[in-house]
Order: structure tokens, then C-alpha cells, then sequence
């Protein structure tokens, strides 16, 4: 446009140096106020479109600046739609190992009772019989010479007196005790006996108890006769 505008310029000069070449000065004189007035015109229609192409140019700075403010924001939204997917993700893994270790808590908790019924059913067993041995013990000291103890750790003692002729009084002594097992264990014997061992596993199969004992009674008085 502004090219076209100096062009225009340049024309009307070169067509006022020839009207003056033609016309006289009053001629002239309305010709120049003419050129002048249509170059008032044109100065204002420069301005105008000067300005026009000025805001054009602040308008096209203006929606490439919001293009650009667009990408920026579409690119946050991208990234912050990729975290939410992964924090997504992990919540489901969190959710997932929860629910495995709760459901291993469960089974822990389940195996721990079936244990505590067993411990709880072999205790009861033993203190059953525990009771019956107790109650045994009249009948043990009247026809054995026996007497029976109740000692730590839930253990009885059992003491054989009578055996050895020569000393009367002289203690033939074993300790039993129920095992985790529930069976019948000795603990300790004194004096020793070498089959102690054998009678212990043959009570564990027979649960004969009372020949146990007497058969322990038994070896203490073949030892005392050697």
C-alpha cells in the first residue's frame, strides 16, 4: 500500500509540473488546492491503513501467542493425563498387594488357631493324664512302696523305696514327663537303668501305664540284687 501511495506522489508531481506548463496560475492555483486536498485524502487514507495494518499486525502477534499458550496448556494436559494413568496404575498394584496380605494375615490368623486348638487339645490331653497318674498314687504307694511328686515343669517324680534289702530306705528315683508329642518322656533316672529306653517306647504303645511302672520297679530291684 505504501508503495502504491509514493507512486501515486510521484504521478501527481509529474502531472502538476505539466499542468503548469498548460494552465495559468489561477488554473493552478485550483489545481494545487486540489492535489492538496486529495493529498490530505490520501494522508488519511495512509494513516488509516497504516494503523489497520498496525493492529492487524498486533492481532496476528495476538492468536499466535494464545496458539502458542494452547500447545502449552494441551502439553500439560497430555502429561498430567499420563501421571493420573500412572498413579492410576500404582493404586491398583497398592490395591492388589493389599488385598495379597490380607488374605496372608487371614491364613496366618487360621493357621494360628488350628494351632492353638491343637496345643490346647494336647494340653488338655496331658492334664487328663496327669490327673489319672495323680490319682494312681494311693494305689502305687500301697502295693509298689511308691511315692509320687509333683515337681517343676509340670513333671512327676516317682520315688521306689523297699528294694534294696540291706537298705530299706534307699531311693530308686525316675521323672516323667508329657512331651509336645503328648507321650510319656523320662527325664531322668537314678540310679541308670540300660532299658529304660525300650520301656519307655513300649508305654508309648501300649499306654499301659501301670506296667510301665512296675517294670521300671522291676529292673531297680534286678539291679539292686547285682
Amino acid at each position: 500500500a505504501e508503495d502504491e501511495i509514493i507512486l501515486f506522489e510521484r504521478e501527481m508531481k509529474e502531472f502538476w509540473t505539466k499542468l503548469k506548463s498548460i494552465y495559468g496560475t489561477e488554473q493552478i492555483n485550483q489545481t494545487s488546492a486540489l492535489r492538496d486536498s486529495c493529498k490530505e485524502s490520501i494522508k488519511a487514507l495512509s494513516e488509516k491503513w497504516s494503523k489497520k495494518l498496525k493492529e492487524g499486525d498486533l492481532m496476528i502477534d495476538k492468536i499466535q501467542e494464545y496458539s502458542n499458550e494452547i500447545l502449552q496448556q494441551t502439553q500439560r494436559i497430555s502429561e498430567n493425563q499420563e501421571h493420573l494413568t500412572e498413579i492410576k496404575s500404582n493404586l491398583n498394584q497398592e490395591e492388589e498387594r493389599k488385598k495379597d496380605l490380607t488374605d496372608s494375615i487371614q491364613e496366618l490368623k487360621e493357621e494360628l488357631m488350628k494351632k492353638k486348638e491343637i496345643i490346647s487339645s494336647k494340653n488338655k490331653a496331658a492334664k487328663e493324664r496327669m490327673e489319672r497318674l495323680c490319682k494312681s498314687k494311693i494305689l502305687f504307694e500301697e502295693r509298689l512302696g511308691l511315692e509320687i511328686r509333683r515337681i517343676h515343669n509340670e513333671q512327676l517324680q516317682f520315688i521306689f523305696r523297699h528294694i534294696d534289702h540291706k537298705d530299706p530306705d534307699k531311693p530308686y528315683v525316675f521323672t516323667l514327663s508329657i512331651n509336645e508329642q503328648g507321650d510319656y518322656e523320662v527325664t531322668s533316672c537314678t540310679p541308670p537303668l540300660d532299658c529304660i529306653a525300650e520301656l519307655q517306647l513300649k508305654v508309648r504303645q501300649t499306654n499301659n501305664f501301670s506296667a510301665f511302672v512296675a517294670n521300671i520297679r522291676k529292673a531297680f530291684t534286678a539291679l539292686s540284687h547285682k
